[in-house]
């Protein structure tokens, strides 16, 4: 080869190498928005949940989270919209309890393997409220008025039909020897209009979380008399285990966890999982879990997915021994 020859070709070389760097560039994630799909409405504890991270991966990732609450159809429309969003990373959304439940129940075809996980982020024990004017001072005497009543007589609401709460009633009732339908279920969008309808007198009680009851409680619109957990909240100290009531010792709860739709970017992936996990560490997210009594519980995707496997499994036996599943 000529010296002249040489030279051409490096000169080629270095012309080239800049034009094939573009090629090979990766874009950052996120450029522009995120849009962050709630199933419940607004006010309800997922709705807090939600919007709490959103705030704090906003901060994190420098662009806007914007919570948008896509209700409807005991939680299959905001599940749904997750996910069949747009596989790009721009939609993604909080999944509940209700995703490993809904399928059961023959109301969608979707299940959490329609999703790609990203973090479980909080996980919340069920409480049995009741009007601040009810009658039943504690939750013994809320359990003897209902077994001393008609099938169908008292009502109680929480989340739409066959949800996660409308599952902890079953469950209460089956460990009182009680069928899961002697208690009418009055269907709701979320725990803030079943309280709300609690507050008006539509209803006996409700078996949402304490958190989620908490502005009517903090209103002095109603009172907790139990929760359905192994030990107290720590953020409400008063109220009793079932187990100490009564000395059922039955537990249930509802988690929550960040998801996108399948086939997402993988750079999207993995910016979301170390990012919630930025997030649920952070003093913010602590701090604002703690001081409403929201469960801490944790989860990065790949563990997430192992997670909601385990949960529709469990969630699938206990709704048909309920009565509740459609589905086989």
């Amino acid at each position: 080869m000529t010296e002249t020859t040489r030279r051409t070709l490096l000169g080629a070389t270095l012309i080239a190498a800049p034009l094939a760097a573009p090629a090979l560039a990766q874009p950052r994630w996120p450029v522009r928005p995120v849009q962050m799909l709630c199933p419940w409405a607004a006010g309800g504890g997922t709705d807090a949940v939600l919007r709490i991270i959103a705030a704090i991966l906003e901060k994190d990732l420098g662009q806007p989270f914007n919570v948008v609450n896509r209700t409807g159809g005991s939680g299959v429309v905001g599940h749904a919209a997750i996910a069949q969003a747009n596989p790009d990373g721009y939609t993604l959304g909080m999944l509940t309890a209700e995703i490993c439940m809904l399928h059961w129940q023959g109301l969608t075809e979707i299940t959490y393997k329609n999703y790609t996980p990203l973090g479980l982020m909080n996980n919340d024990p069920p409480g049995i409220q009741v009007n601040a004017s009810s009658p039943y001072r504690d939750v013994k005497a809320l359990a003897d008025a209902i077994k001393a009543s008609r099938p169908g007589q008292m009502k109680a609401s929480g989340t739409g039909q066959g949800g996660i709460w409308h599952l902890a009633l079953a469950g209460w009732l089956g460990a009182m020897g009680l069928p899961a339908n002697h208690v009418r279920w009055v269907p709701s969008n979320g725990a803030a209009p079943a309280m709300q309808d609690l507050a008006a007198g539509g209803l006996d009680f409700t078996t949402n979380s304490v958190v989620e009851a908490r502005a009517m409680l903090d209103a002095g619109r109603a009172r907790s008399l139990a929760v359905m957990a192994g030990e107290r909240i720590t953020a409400f100290p008063n109220i009793p285990t079932l187990k100490e009531a009564m000395g059922i010792d039955y537990q249930t709860g509802a988690w929550r966890g960040i998801a996108g739709p399948p086939g997402i970017p993988a750079e999207a992936r993995s910016t979301m999982d170390a990012a919630l996990d930025r997030a649920f560490k952070s003093k913010e997210y602590q701090d604002f879990l703690n001081a409403r009594g929201f469960g801490l519980v944790y989860a990065n995707a790949a563990d997430f997915g192992k997670f909601m496997e385990q949960a529709d499994a469990s969630l699938g036996n206990a709704m048909k021994a309920a009565g509740l599943a459609k589905a086989t």
